[in-house]
């Protein structure tokens, strides 16, 4: 529970840590930066941490006078992204379903009916879901796995892989750089998390939602 608790803090008040970071590590938050990122998108049973909240965070705090520059952490984060994806993909075709035996805490990380759910993204949009996902929690890390259990051409998934990654980590980390220092922005910015939140699981709710509609009118 004090792991929760700590990852929850972390991440709705994301913009106040990474301050800390900077002012401790200094250019080294790059890497710290590089190394959320790819752990995130890279590695199926990480799929937890923060995504969409830390890119904005990192835009809002490249915009404050300090040692950070927007240019340099957009490609680092672009690296992250891409390369992240397509170890992702490496892990699920090298190790497939095998994966979703892992228990972190004695729990299951990766469950069965998860990789279900990210397979019917695949069925309605096809390899675009490699885009599409960049910006649906979960899925986002569980999209390139399945791929890679599909086995989908990779010249197909790299070309997907990297526009995806341009679109969601430009475009949500310049989103940070131009909106964070809105006064109403910064002075709220755990609801603003929030509501980036709320926002990226609306796919999931509305397919949940779909599914109970169409399993009651089945009945």
């Amino acid at each position: 529970m004090d792991l929760i608790s700590s990852l929850i803090d972390f991440i709705l008040h994301i913009d106040q840590h990474l301050v800390e970071i900077v002012n401790d590590y200094q250019t080294w938050t790059y890497l710290i930066l590089f190394l959320i990122i790819f752990i995130e998108t890279g590695v199926v049973v990480m799929p937890f941490l923060p995504g969409d909240s830390l890119l904005f965070a990192a835009g809002m705090l490249a915009a404050q006078p300090n040692e950070l520059n927007v240019w340099l952490m957009l490609a680092i984060l672009l690296i992250a992204a891409v390369t992240g994806d397509s170890l992702n993909y490496a892990i699920g075709k090298r190790f497939g379903m095998r994966v979703t035996t892992f228990r972190l805490f004695g729990k299951q990380v990766v469950k069965e009916e998860q990789i279900e759910k990210t397979h019917s993204f695949y069925e309605k949009y096809g390899s675009k879901t490699i885009v599409i996902a960049r910006f649906v929690p979960i899925v986002r890390t569980l999209a390139p796995f399945v791929g890679g259990i599909g086995r989908m051409n990779y010249g197909t998934f790299l070309t997907y892989n990297v526009l995806g990654a341009v679109l969601w980590v430009v475009g949500i980390t310049l989103a940070g750089y131009f909106l964070g220092n809105i006064p109403i922005v910064r002075d709220n910015f755990s609801k603003v998390v929030l509501l980036i939140i709320v926002i990226s699981i609306l796919p999931i709710i509305f397919e949940v939602a779909k599914e109970k509609f169409r399993n009651r009118k089945e009945r």
